[in-house]
């Protein structure tokens, strides 16, 4: 298992400045694609990126050789929250190492409430991606746009994205969904049961503890029937003990079919 500091130590490696007049300098380019209004006031937007040939970005939960992305929409007016819908991601295995993300267009749909409804809210943020090919780079945009649209019919290619997403425990058909949790020398293990039909060839399944400041590691996941069990440890960032709110924790099975996102785990 790699610790947090083995993956940082690998991005820092593998990743290169950008400079003037590099060929890797633009290997990802992005607009924000204007949608439609809900009944509520809430404005659907996306996010469209284009990577270049053989160039991939990575997920929410990247693995541990990725670069998550990170916005900050802080320069943003009339902006009270946001709402991102993660498309479902492509596992790459890379020289023994598990990433996951997305390669060619990528649709990321938003979701924009304002603090004044009706009101035109101007988008002014910053993205700070990692995109690799041979060689992964550091990349940042400036996403900038006003949205205003009155619209209510959805955008095609906002709701292809929509309906791209993992598929709800209820969609699904998840029957139970369970964790065990075991002290370890660095932080708790992890041994999460789900009950739910196959999502189709080797499964892949990502653990996200939804609390800051914890590290979770890959997980190893076996199927027997309907009966799904995936195995890893979260870390802290400081070594100190760990209190983990179990209805917190992000489960996503990636399959060959489909993928499935389960919300909170019961005591197992």
């Amino acid at each position: 298992m790699k610790t947090p500091f083995a993956a940082f130590a690998l991005s820092v490696l593998t990743a290169l400045p950008l400079q003037a007049g590099d060929s890797f300098e633009t290997p990802v380019t992005g607009e924000i694609l204007h949608g439609w209004v809900q009944a509520d006031g809430t404005r659907v937007a996306a996010l469209h990126l284009r990577l270049a040939p053989g160039w991939k970005t990575y997920w929410r939960a990247p693995g541990d050789a990725g670069i998550p992305p990170q916005f900050d929409w802080s320069g943003s007016d009339n902006l009270r929250g946001v709402g991102i819908t993660w498309p479902t991601p492509e596992v790459f295995l890379t020289a023994g190492m598990r990433t996951i993300g997305y390669t060619g267009d990528l649709v990321l749909p938003l979701s924009f409430a304002p603090r004044s409804a009706g009101a035109p809210i101007s988008i002014n943020a910053r993205l700070d991606m990692g995109v690799c090919s041979d060689i992964c780079v550091p990349h940042s945009m400036t996403l900038k746009a006003v949205i205003n649209d009155n619209n209510q019919t959805p955008t095609p290619a906002i709701a292809a994205a929509l309906a791209e997403r993992p598929y709800s425990a209820k969609e699904a058909g998840v029957t139970a969904s369970k964790c065990t949790l075991r002290p370890t020398d660095e932080g708790l293990e992890i041994e999460a049961h789900l009950t739910l039909p196959s999502t189709g060839g080797t499964e892949t399944v990502v653990i996200e503890p939804g609390q800051a400041g914890l590290w979770m590691s890959e997980t190893k996941a076996t199927r027997r029937g309907n009966s799904l069990v995936a195995v890893g440890e979260m870390i802290t960032s400081d070594g100190q003990p760990l209190a983990l709110d179990r209805s917190q924790i992000t489960i996503t099975v990636l399959g060959s079919k489909h993928a499935v996102n389960i919300q909170g785990c019961k005591p197992g």
